[in-house]
């Protein structure tokens, strides 16, 4: 990302780094329509996430409303993943 995002961010004008955390209401918006729009017309698709918003515990917990199929991140990210998702479908089963 660079260092402009830092000045964005400490500026305000972003709350987070869109590169590290999904923005849910800018991209975020166009991967569900795409999710949804996709699984109307496959349902068996199988749809992933790759790159460190994979490996996001925030974004992982959107991946998982969005029914996105799997994450894939950096090796170092993996157990923070697995754990983000185990959270999010304990929290899914509970509602």
């Amino acid at each position: 990302a660079g260092k402009f995002i830092n000045v964005y961010t400490e500026s305000n004008i972003l709350q987070l780094d869109p590169f590290q955390t999904l923005d849910t209401d800018g991209v975020g918006q166009l991967i569900q329509l795409a999710v949804e729009q996709a699984k109307q017309v496959k349902p068996e698709i199988k749809i992933g996430v790759c790159g460190e918003l994979g490996g996001d515990a925030k974004s992982i917990y959107q991946f998982n409303n969005w029914n996105i199929d799997y994450v894939s991140c950096s090796p170092f990210r993996v157990p923070g993943a697995i754990l983000a998702t185990a959270q999010s479908q304990a929290e899914e089963s509970e509602r």
